[in-house]
């Protein structure tokens, strides 16, 4: 399935959802939704967590200066933001064992500036989020000494982010979490 099939089927969780994904579902028509000169393009993230711990992993970004999730551009070649997902969270975490967790469903969808730096001009990414389980934790390693990694419950993770879309991703996190233990 292609991933404009899934977001036409994707249910946004509140109205600034709904606006993002509007945005983004129009990106269905674009020559390149995917490509990193177009001022609005897909990239594919994840919060991992390790369910038996509740626990989640958040990634020090040096460029927002703020702790995020993992993930980012799609590689050529690549047109599925959860595969995009799953390799940027390998690399970021250095964590084998990642798998979506419950199932492959997006997370959330979320429509992020990005400021410009000297390599390219400000622009925003259609964020498609997933989430993806690790049974190893303690195996997790910066991809570089700069990309800090810590495990955190979801109130901790909470207090540590100042993004207010990840607040939204981690109460969805929580809610998986929640349901699994019942």
């Amino acid at each position: 399935m292609s991933i404009f099939t899934e977001l036409e089927q994707y249910r946004p969780g509140d109205a600034e959802e709904a606006s993002d994904l509007g945005r983004v579902r129009a990106l269905r028509t674009a020559a390149d939704a995917f490509g990193r000169t177009v001022p609005l393009h897909i990239t594919g993230s994840a919060l991992v967590v390790h369910p038996p711990s509740g626990r989640v992993l958040l990634r020090w970004h040096v460029r927002q200066s703020a702790w995020l999730h993992v993930g980012g551009h799609v590689d050529p070649g690549e047109d599925d933001p959860l595969v995009t997902a799953l390799r940027e969270a390998a690399e970021e975490t250095g964590l084998r064992d990642l798998a979506p967790w419950p199932d492959p469903a997006i997370l959330h969808v979320v429509v992020v500036p990005v400021t410009a730096n000297d390599r390219e001009p400000a622009h925003e990414h259609a964020d498609v989020r997933y989430v993806l389980a690790t049974g190893t934790p303690d195996e997790a390693r910066p991809e570089n000494p700069a990309a800090l990694l810590r495990w955190l419950t979801i109130p901790e993770a909470h207090d540590l982010t100042t993004e207010v879309n990840m607040h939204g991703s981690l109460d969805r996190v929580e809610r998986l979490l929640r349901s699994r233990d019942r």
